[in-house]
C-alpha cells in the first residue's frame, strides 16, 4: 500500500530511474540525507521487492524481435501455463487479463526459427491453449529506458539535473557477444547496481575491462539500466492493456500523444488488426473511466478500443540473456 511508503523513498526510486548506478553518496547529498540513510532505505525497499534496477537489453541491437503474445485458455489452465511462460527465459510481462482466461506476455525471439518455434510449434500445441495471437512490435513510442516512474515522480528539475548522466555517444555498428558478454548482461539483469569487482569476477575481467565494456554496450544502445516498482508506492494499482486500432495515417500522431500520457507506462506500434497497444496504471477503476473517457477519446483517427485489465503479474521484467 502506498502508506507502507513515504517521500523519502518515492524521491529515491524517482532518481534510481535517473541513474539507476548513481552512489549512495551521489543520492544523499541530492536528496539531502545521509548516505547511511539512503543505503538502509534501499536495502528495505530492495528486500521488500518494492524495487529493483536491472539491465535491460535492446533487442533490436541484437537483430532480435518483440512480441506481444495474446493466449486464451480454459480457465483451469490459465495460472498454469502462465507460470510456465514465465520460466522462459525469452519472456516477460506475463499477465492473467481478462477475467483470467487470457495470458498476455512479451516475448523476444532471436530468429525466423525461434518464432516459427515458439508462435506455430510450441504455444498453439500446449495442452488447454484454445488460440494464440501474436503482435510484433514494430515501434516503441514510450518505454525501455523510459519509465512511468519519470512522471510520476516528485524531484524538481534541479535535482533531476544533477543525477542525470551525461549523454553518451552513439557508437554505431552491430555489436557481437561472447561469453563474457552475456555473463555481465545476465548478472545486470538481476542487479543493475551490482558493483565492478563482483562482476569482474562473473565475467573473468578485471574491474577496468568491465567498466569499458558496459560503456561500450551502452553507446551502442544494446544495455540500459530500468527498474522495477511497486507501483502501489505512487498511489496507482490498477494496470490495464490497451489495443487500439488507428487509421495508418495517424498512427505515428497518436502514439506520440499516447506516450505523453502519465497515465502510459509503455506504448507501441504493432502489427495486427489492433496495431497501437499500450500498458496503462490508474489509482483505480474510476480513474481508469476518467482516462478513456478523455484523454483516449481525444485520440485521432481511433477506430476500436479493447480493454483488458490486468488481474494478476506472473512476472515482470525478464533476463535478458
Amino acid at each position: 500500500m502506498e502508506s507502507d511508503y513515504d517521500e523519502l523513498d518515492r524521491r529515491l526510486v524517482h532518481a534510481l530511474q535517473i541513474d539507476g548506478r548513481a552512489p549512495f553518496s551521489t543520492l544523499a547529498e541530492v536528496l539531502g540525507v545521509s548516505d547511511r540513510t539512503i543505503a538502509r532505505r534501499y536495502a528495505r525497499l530492495r528486500s521488500a521487492g518494492a524495487v529493483r534496477v536491472l539491465g535491460g537489453v535492446d533487442p533490436a541491437a541484437l537483430g532480435a524481435t518483440l512480441w506481444f503474445l495474446r493466449v486464451r485458455c480454459a480457465p483451469a489452465a490459465s495460472l498454469p501455463v502462465a507460470e510456465a511462460l514465465a520460466r522462459r527465459p525469452d519472456t516477460s510481462w506475463v499477465s492473467l487479463t481478462s477475467g483470467g482466461t487470457e495470458i498476455t506476455c512479451v516475448a523476444r525471439t532471436e530468429s525466423e526459427a525461434d518464432s516459427e518455434a515458439l508462435l506455430l510449434a510450441k504455444l498453439p500445441r500446449t495442452p488447454r491453449v484454445e488460440a494464440v495471437t501474436a503482435h510484433c512490435v514494430l515501434h516503441a513510442f514510450y518505454g525501455d529506458p523510459d519509465n512511468l516512474v519519470g512522471k510520476l515522480g516528485s524531484l524538481d528539475a534541479e535535482a533531476i539535473g544533477r543525477l542525470r548522466p551525461p549523454p553518451m555517444p552513439h557508437r554505431p555498428g552491430p555489436v557481437r557477444l561472447d561469453d563474457g558478454d552475456r555473463k555481465l548482461l545476465a548478472l545486470l539483469a538481476a542487479d543493475g547496481r551490482a558493483g565492478f569487482e563482483q562482476l569482474a569476477a562473473a565475467t573473468g575481467w578485471s574491474a577496468t575491462t568491465v567498466r569499458r565494456r558496459m560503456t561500450e554496450l551502452r553507446e551502442h544502445g544494446l544495455l540500459h539500466l530500468d527498474i522495477d516498482v511497486d507501483w502501489r508506492m505512487f498511489g496507482v494499482s490498477a494496470r490495464t492493456l490497451l489495443w487500439l486500432s488507428v487509421a495508418p495515417a495517424h498512427l505515428e500522431e497518436a502514439g506520440r500523444t499516447l506516450a505523453g500520457h502519465p497515465e502510459v507506462a509503455f506504448a507501441a506500434a504493432t502489427t495486427g488488426p489492433a496495431n497501437l497497444y499500450a500498458s496503462v496504471v490508474c489509482t483505480n477503476q474510476r480513474e481508469l473511466y476518467r482516462y478513456l473517457t478523455t484523454r483516449v477519446a481525444a485520440l485521432p483517427a481511433i477506430t476500436h478500443l479493447e480493454t483488458a485489465p490486468v488481474i494478476r503479474t506472473v512476472k515482470q521484467a525478464a533476463n535478458q540473456t
